[in-house]
């Protein structure tokens, strides 16, 4: 009935079966008289997604999260994974080959310090990690007495005999009815930031700034419309972009010649040489720009300037276009969501349903609108104890048949060419326990506060984070991931520099848009959590004695009333809930079919 065409629920190599490529590897590091090799879980621009042809660490170890490093060594090797991916990693990797170890307290180079002997030799390939992780390896080498070795080419890549070639996409043009704003103007911007820097030249190494700036997309990396590519933007004088030429039509060339020169990838090491040698000072965003350009400027007699790239900020606030356009992808989504929650509303209470099942209906709802690009992540749902795996992707050996009884909680998001969403909702297939209604109203109380804040401008993330716990706290409960991360245009469903965590020290401005998703894991049991997203508005408050700003919620989706214990609500957060329920179905009611108009009539219906 429905089918995934974004998303694969393959089961990944992993364990013992690998232990081969170990060997292969360490054969290969004698043969370079190193000692060991650090194999990070990144491509050269530090993306979130990589291409097949970046996933070494999956490769090497068969863990396959979203972040991760290993270390490995000719006695031993240990494999470095956060929180959220312990369980996971518990199962891919084999065990005897790899120790699982924290990749935060303590950090790896912890590790690194203590495993290492005087006078080894430590290899690191210095175009997959940032300048600031090169050093943190060095200063663990030092510590050991051992020496950290940047390496020419990739052991791994030289012993990865069926490595697929790299990626090229074709690169689409963005039209200005999306970006709102051409090129010739963001770059004026960019070059005003260049200046207040003090730098000569900025280095776009991060392929979401390069697109944002030259109104470009591609589709490189799974789920984000990217184009991998660097861009030079010179103070003065025209930029350059670098890109594979098989990526560009005749159109979306000429579209990138109005505003810069296009060359290839490798011409860009002898272009920083070259400016490096006048004795500019070049501005590297630190958070994606490669140790080797680092190294490359500092050599050449350059100035290496890190700090944060000013695109992602101006990125970051989004226009006048941009919002219009999320508003209506967002009116779109809720269509194909209300379609789905009641479909799911149908079919679940059969038993006949499955993880997979309800991933390929959603994703399939959302293609129904026409309009569908790609989703935005992997669908995440997760029924009964798979739903408290905070990151759960369902693959066909994991998939879970929805019993009556479960919390089912869906956390998905489409990319659509006028904006990107992200949403999860937490329902109920047959009746909930208390303990499940508890937890669920003090997410729900929590999720609201977020969604009424009126705050001060300037406010950062970290100060408003606090406000989704609180309810939980008052139960002696927390979640263990942010409260909400900033959300791309037709970008990354993963956008920095603004978030809702305790870590979020970026003021919140107009314009921009952060996701609200407090949540609650019963290891073993269930999970919760309900997301929406957000944009930062001017709030107009009577007596204001400064600027104020609120949120505007954009994302229109039933949240489900039947887990709602409301006698633990406030009359205003009842009041809030109702007003919500009465704009979902006054925006999606005539878009159904008299069937799920009827589900969406109950849904929604007041409290």
């Amino acid at each position: 009935m429905f089918e995934a065409r974004f998303q694969t629920f393959d089961e990944p190599e992993s364990g013992v079966a690998l232990s081969a490529r170990l060997s292969a590897l360490r054969e290969e590091l004698a043969r370079r008289n190193l000692t060991g090799f650090v194999i990070p879980r990144a491509d050269q621009q530090q993306n979130e997604y990589v291409a097949p042809s970046e996933e070494r660490l999956a490769w090497s170890t068969g863990f396959t999260g979203s972040a991760g490093l290993a270390v490995v060594l000719m006695r031993e090797a240990a494999l470095f994974v956060d929180g959220r991916y312990t369980l996971q990693a518990a199962k891919q990797v084999d065990g005897k080959a790899f120790a699982v170890e924290p990749l935060v307290e303590p950090p790896p180079e912890s590790w690194i310090s203590q495993h290492l002997k005087a006078g080894e030799r430590l290899g690191f390939d210095p175009w997959l990690h940032t300048a600031a992780a090169a050093e943190r390896l060095a200063t663990a080498c030092t510590k050991a007495g051992a020496e950290l070795v940047a390496v020419e080419s990739n052991p791994v890549d030289t012993i990865w005999s069926e490595r697929p070639p790299p990626p090229l996409a074709p690169v689409s043009v963005h039209d200005k009815r999306y970006s709102g704003e051409a090129e010739a103007e963001k770059l004026k911007r960019v070059r005003q930031e260049v200046e207040k820097l003090g730098a000569d030249a900025l280095v776009l190494s991060d392929s979401h700034a390069v697109a944002w700036t030259f109104n470009i997309r591609g589709a490189d990396v799974a789920h984000t419309p990217l184009p991998l590519s660097y861009a030079l933007v010179p103070k003065q004088g025209r930029p350059t972009v670098f890109i594979d030429h098989r990526k560009l039509s005749n159109l979306s060339r000429d579209h990138l010649e109005q505003s810069a020169e296009v060359r290839e990838p490798d011409a860009m090491a002898p272009q920083l040489e070259t400016l490096a040698k006048s004795g500019s000072t070049i501005a590297l965003d630190s958070a994606t720009a490669a140790d080797a350009l680092s190294r490359l400027i500092n050599s050449a007699g350059g100035k290496a300037l890190r700090g944060s790239d000013p695109v992602t900020l101006l990125k970051a606030v989004k226009n006048e276009t941009e919002i219009s356009g999320t508003r209506a992808a967002h009116r779109r989504d809720a269509v194909a969501l209300a379609r789905f929650l009641a479909w799911i509303d149908r079919e679940a209470p059969s038993g006949a349903l499955t993880e997979i099942d309800a991933v390929e209906a959603l994703e399939s709802f959302r293609r129904d609108t026409g309009a569908l690009k790609d989703v935005s992540f992997p669908t995440i749902a997760g029924t009964g104890p798979n739903g408290a795996i905070v990151h759960y992707r369902v693959t066909r050996k994991s998939n879970r048949r929805i019993a009556s009884g479960d919390l089912l909680l869906i956390d998905s998001g489409a990319q659509y060419e006028d904006g990107t969403t992200d949403v999860t909702r937490t329902v109920a297939v047959g009746e909930p326990t208390a303990e499940m209604r508890d937890r669920f109203t003090r997410v729900l109380r929590g999720h609201i506060a977020i969604a009424r804040a009126v705050f001060p401008d300037g406010t950062s993330g970290a100060q408003l984070d606090t406000l989704a716990r609180q309810f939980l706290w008052q139960a002696g409960l927390d979640f263990e991931h942010g409260t909400g991360h900033g959300v791309g245009s037709y970008l990354s469903v993963h956008e920095g520099p603004a978030r809702i965590s305790k870590l979020g020290t970026t003021p919140l401005k107009r314009g921009m848009i952060l996701s609200n998703e407090p949540g609650y894991y019963k290891t073993d049991g269930f999970g919760i959590r309900i997301e929406n997203l957000e944009l930062v508005t001017a709030a107009d408050v009577a007596g204001a004695e400064k600027p104020m700003n609120a949120f505007e919620t954009l994302t229109f989706a039933p949240i489900d009333r039947r887990i709602v214990e409301v006698k633990m609500l406030s009359a205003a957060e009842r009041d809030w809930l109702n007003a919500y329920h009465a704009e979902v179905r006054n925006l999606v009611r005539g878009q159904l079919e008299e069937s799920d108009k009827l589900w969406l009539d109950l849904a929604t219906a007041p409290l």
